[in-house]
Order: structure tokens, then sequence, then C-alpha cells
């Protein structure tokens, strides 16, 4: 393989790595979208569904929250703000009135990785 070959080749990969990197993501979230989302996962949560239900709901959604899976009952919710787009991902703060199995409530506040493609996901944010 001649020289050129090899430089022209390396340049054509280094553009492409270029360009996706640093550029719009493949999958932007839509963040009107995506708080729709969320509360339409918090009001089932609400009135008592699980979060594989929403496998089920139409478009469906995946969600993750341990409180949720662990059994605790959602009593309200406050959406903190509009959230912020981080690429693929809104970031949503919200304010969460819990109430576990022995009957005691607890308020919490968290946060919420709401994604809108290619799939609609809510997962809750592990680490601050």
């Amino acid at each position: 393989m001649s020289r050129f070959a090899l430089v022209c080749g390396g340049v054509a990969v280094a553009a492409a790595l270029a360009a996706g990197c640093g550029g719009k993501p493949a999958h932007a979230v839509n963040p009107d979208t995506a708080r729709q989302t969320l509360r339409a996962a918090l009001d089932a949560w609400k009135a008592g569904e699980k979060p594989d239900d929403l496998k089920q709901h139409s478009p469906p959604v995946v969600v993750q929250d341990f409180d949720w899976q662990g059994g605790a009952r959602l009593v309200d919710y406050q959406v903190l703000g509009d959230g912020d787009c981080m690429d693929a991902n809104l970031r949503c703060p919200v304010r969460l009135t819990l109430r576990d199995a022995r009957g005691q409530a607890a308020q919490k506040e968290v946060v919420y990785l709401v994604g809108t493609s290619p799939q609609l996901t809510v997962f809750r944010e592990v680490l601050p």
C-alpha cells in the first residue's frame, strides 16, 4: 500500500472520529417528550403500577427506581423545574413523598435521567 493511501486513510478515520465527538449526539433527547414520560411514569407509580407494567404501555417505557422496585408507595411528587438536557437524557430533579411497608412517610429529593430515543427510559440517578 502506498504512503499516500495510508495517509488518506488515516485522515478519513480521524475525520470520522472527530465528527462523532463533540457534535450532536445520535439520539438527542426531546425535552417535551421526556417531561411527559417522567410525569406518566410517576403517575403510574402513584396509581399503584409496578415498574415492569410500564413496558406494556403505548409507547412502552423502561423504568429503574430502587424505591419503586422495592415496594415503596409514591404518595406525591413535585418535578422541580424543567430539567437540563444532557446529550441523550433530560436530567430532572424531583421531590418524592414515599410511604414504606410500615406506613412511614418520608420525603426525598432525587434526580431522574429520562431518555426519549431510541426508547423511552426513566432511570433514577444513583450517584449525586
